[in-house]
């Protein structure tokens, strides 16, 4: 990847009917979504919830029970050039604690056929030359994921798979990572980010899938979640206000801690229609989509692993592993 302008072309991310069971247990149930180029997007789900298995079925590590998943319209196990096409980083865990960082990253160039030149270049970007001759078993959490992520980013891919990505950041690095990721979207990569910090997911993506218990339960652009645009309005009394607004054919409800919620974006409107009807307006701004609630609202008392007699689903085996890279490589 330069760190010009220049634009590079995506690759569609399409899951379609995807179904993976794991004896008894089905960790992912029929899923369908898609992720488009130039555009971050939040894969978010309860622990538990098939977020990282759908992750490993993107990448051939674990054989779809049914359905597909594809990127740029293929298998992983049929991309012609894979690691220029997908750069993945879903554990910040895998490397050898004795390599250096450097070293780490000049095995997985070698083994993509790209020059030490390319390796310094990512130590660079993202923010980690100072610690490339130390050991990674050194390495604090936030630089392992730096580490991780230069690695995804070696054969300067179309689409980006990361997981967790800002845990062990502090609060300058997930800053630093919410502006580097939308650096890679606007030069056209396709991005999918599973989180579980829903505030810091809500300032960094574009769209978001939610899943619980391996299903879809919504999708969509952030701007969309909360429905039709609105605008939150606080006064001496909303009661008074909602008469006066539904007068002027603007529909308005309570909100939380005494708050309007109003029907309409126009802020205009409504200090002109509190101006008449003689009330102070304390506060006036739109109505912004909230993750965490949406979130909740969606997933509580639906996770399979919270209650009596919930079950958590089994870790993905060396056998399913095995039998993932089996299929990559038929």
């Amino acid at each position: 990847m330069t760190t010009t302008a220049q634009r590079t072309d995506g690759a569609r991310i399409e899951v379609r009917d995807l179904t993976k069971t794991f004896g008894s247990f089905t960790a992912v149930d029929h899923l369908s979504f898609e992720v488009e180029p130039g555009r971050i997007t939040g894969f978010l789900g309860p622990n538990g919830a098939g977020k990282t298995t759908t992750l490993r079925m993107l990448l051939g590590l674990v054989r779809p029970t049914s359905g597909t998943a594809t990127i740029d319209g293929r298998d992983y196990r049929d991309l012609e050039n894979p690691s220029a096409t997908v750069g993945s980083a879903l554990e910040s865990t895998n490397f050898h604690p004795g390599r250096s960082g450097r070293d780490h990253l000049r095995v997985l160039a070698a083994a993509g056929g790209l020059p030490d030149s390319r390796v310094d270049e990512m130590l660079e970007l993202t923010g980690i030359p100072a610690a490339a001759r130390k050991r990674a078993g050194e390495y604090s959490m936030g630089m392992r994921q730096r580490l991780g992520l230069a690695a995804a980013l070696l054969g300067d891919p179309r689409v980006l798979l990361l997981d967790e990505p800002s845990n062990g950041l502090d609060p300058e690095g997930i800053r630093w990572l919410r502006g580097f990721l939308r650096h890679l979207s606007s030069q056209g990569k396709t991005i999918l980010v599973s989180s579980h910090q829903l505030q810091e997911v809500q300032q960094t993506v574009d769209d978001v899938v939610i899943i619980a218990n391996g299903r879809l339960v919504r999708s969509g652009a952030m701007s969309d979640l909360r429905g039709a645009p609105s605008t939150i309005v606080r006064t001496s009394d909303p009661d008074r206000l909602v008469g006066a607004l539904r007068v002027a054919d603007v529909m308005a409800a309570a909100g939380d801690d005494g708050e309007l919620v109003v029907e309409t974006t126009d802020k205009r409107l409504v200090g002109d229609v509190a101006l008449r009807a003689g009330l102070p307006i304390w506060e006036l701004r739109d109505r912004k989509a909230d993750l965490e609630e949406l979130f909740f609202d969606l997933t509580e008392g639906t996770n399979r692993n919270l209650g009596d007699g919930a079950t958590s689903p089994p870790p993905p085996t060396e056998r399913d592993a095995v039998s993932g890279q089996e299929g990559a490589n038929e």
